[in-house]
């Protein structure tokens, strides 16, 4: 098995079963043969990375852990010192103190943060966005359809996601441009360069109190608005509570999905029939999104242990760290049938890529509805396309991971 998995990755070292390193690029470009192996060998793996953490690779085992809030906590975001949010991170804004609701927050706090945005992420209120996604999906093919080539990731994955949160929170789209260069300073050039992360922050966190106050003078129909307004037992939200909510918000909501849709066009740019395919049968493209997001997993988070506890027979120490595999767990054999196998007709897809348990992805409506009409837009509009230099694709590291050059070319519509 290591040989097979070596000659697919031949710069990632070769104890990688107990020193796995989330940052090698090797491991980064392609991680899913390393899950393979580890899931074979160890069904809970141990890096002694970033002073240690642990790896479940079975998609049962990372549901006992995510089922288990209390044993296991949220609090912390990364295995990665210096997580974004909670109270361990040393680097923090005072503003950001008390982390970022509802993720790093734990029951019973997390269930009042949750219950806040519910109704603002519910299927129906999601669905009147449609639209509007349209709407900027065409703008941005408008600036290259004419030019028979761009660079599927930068020049359109990752500004739907960024003007539609924007649109959401109240802020300005013509800002997209410096959330997206924080987005990239926050989680992966910060990843290796602490001051630079502390830094961003501050810059966000500056940003966000100023338009929470221009909210508070000026009350509009968005969802920085409904934070100020709504209460919750009787108490309306502080302003660090309104803060953190913000930050993750605007994190949260356009680095995941910015990966799912670079990776669902990334993967068609090579698979022409599967392309074609969903051009001619529009009504394939509901399982073909479920199937991008399960085989390309964007998001990979941490928990912290509370008390001694065991995971598959593994003892885990109080204060261990344990990565939430969600990639290593929607290709586990045991969960689903052909799973390394990329298939836009499955039908049966009960995938993690948006979590399990209580901190399940709040944001799946919007990001399935971004991901969906992205994807059906671009197909609509823009003929044949074929990745041009597989080189120049670069996948993103540290807790969300997706591709960040996608050159590709097509023929200029006539």
């Amino acid at each position: 098995m290591k040989e097979r998995v070596a000659a697919r990755i031949a710069d990632i070292p070769e104890d990688w079963l107990t020193d796995l390193d989330l940052r090698d690029q090797g491991f980064v470009t392609d991680p899913y043969p390393v899950f393979d192996d580890l899931r074979e060998q160890c069904r809970m793996a141990y890096s002694t990375q970033y002073e240690g953490f642990w790896v479940p690779t079975r998609k049962a085992d990372i549901a006992e852990i995510a089922h288990n809030p209390a044993v296991f906590s949220s609090r912390g975001l990364s295995v990665i010192p210096r997580p974004l949010g909670g109270d361990e991170s040393e680097d923090q804004p005072s503003e950001l103190a008390a982390g970022l609701p509802p993720i790093t927050s734990d029951p019973p706090d997390h269930t009042v943060f949750r219950r806040l945005l519910l109704p603002a992420f519910a299927p129906k209120p999601i669905a009147k966005w449609e639209p509007k996604i349209r709407t900027i999906a065409n703008d941005l093919i408008d600036q290259f359809q004419d030019r028979g080539s761009c660079d599927a990731a930068v020049e359109y994955a990752r500004h739907v996601p960024t003007t539609v949160i924007a649109i959401m929170l109240g802020v300005p789209p013509e800002d997209g441009d410096l959330f997206t260069d924080w987005i990239y300073k926050t989680l992966e050039t910060g990843v290796e360069n602490p001051e630079v992360a502390a830094a961003t922050r501050i810059e966000m966190v500056t940003y966000l109190a100023e338009k929470i106050q221009e909210h508070r003078k000026k009350p509009q129909n968005d969802i920085m608005t409904h934070l100020i307004e709504t209460e919750v037992d009787g108490k309306r939200l502080n302003d660090a509570d309104m803060l953190g909510i913000c930050f993750l918000l605007l994190i949260a909501g356009i680095d995941t999905t910015w990966s799912s849709i670079g990776a669902g066009l990334w993967y068609l740019s090579q698979e022409l029939e599967d392309q074609e395919r969903l051009r001619n049968e529009p009504d394939l493209m509901i399982p073909a999104v479920e199937e991008f997001l399960r085989v390309y997993s964007p998001v990979t988070l941490g928990r912290i242990a509370t008390q001694d506890a065991e995971v598959a027979g593994c003892p885990i120490k109080k204060g261990d760290r344990v990565l939430m595999a969600f990639p290593a767990g929607n290709r586990d054999p045991d969960a689903f049938e052909d799973s390394d196998k990329i298939d836009i007709d499955r039908q049966v897809n009960r995938h993690y890529a948006f979590g399990v348990g209580i901190h399940r992805c709040l944001g799946s409506n919007l990001a399935r509805l971004e991901m969906k009409v992205a994807l059906e837009e671009f197909l609509r509009r823009i003929p044949t396309f074929r990745l041009t230099d597989p080189d120049v694709v670069r996948w993103s590291a540290g807790a969300v991971r997706g591709p960040r050059r996608i050159p590709i070319e097509f023929a200029v519509p006539s």
